[in-house]
């Protein structure tokens, strides 16, 4: 677990600090890839604390949500409809679940461990 904490803290400092600027006209489909991609290793980090973690539906999972979310983002851009909403809001939501479960597993183990 705390390797894969450490590679997305290890990551986002190369985001920071790399000199790439992403077009605005892209900034729709990076924002919800990105979103995919944060929920994937989220939902990871909660099935390895769950004890049922399998790395080929986690790298499946990863790529069929950044692919999923930016498709959704395109096809609403064809047809004038912000569809990228809809990754957003589910997304988000997952996100949240998953963090609230990771912080009980990490408070109930410490409760245990005393």
């Amino acid at each position: 677990m705390w390797l894969s904490i450490f590679g997305l803290i290890i990551g986002l400092f190369i985001g920071y600090i790399s000199p790439i600027d992403i077009p605005i006209a892209y900034a729709k489909y990076f924002s919800v890839a990105i979103l995919g991609a944060l929920d994937s290793v989220l939902g990871g980090i909660r099935s390895y604390q769950e004890e049922h973690f399998d790395s080929k539906i986690f790298i499946s999972g990863f790529f069929v949500n950044i692919i999923l979310a930016s498709l959704l983002a395109f096809t609403g851009d064809i047809i004038g409809v912000d569809l990228y909403l809809a990754a957003v809001v589910a997304f988000g939501t997952r996100l949240f679940q998953n963090i609230s479960i990771i912080r009980r597993h990490i408070i109930s183990r410490d409760r245990k461990s005393q």
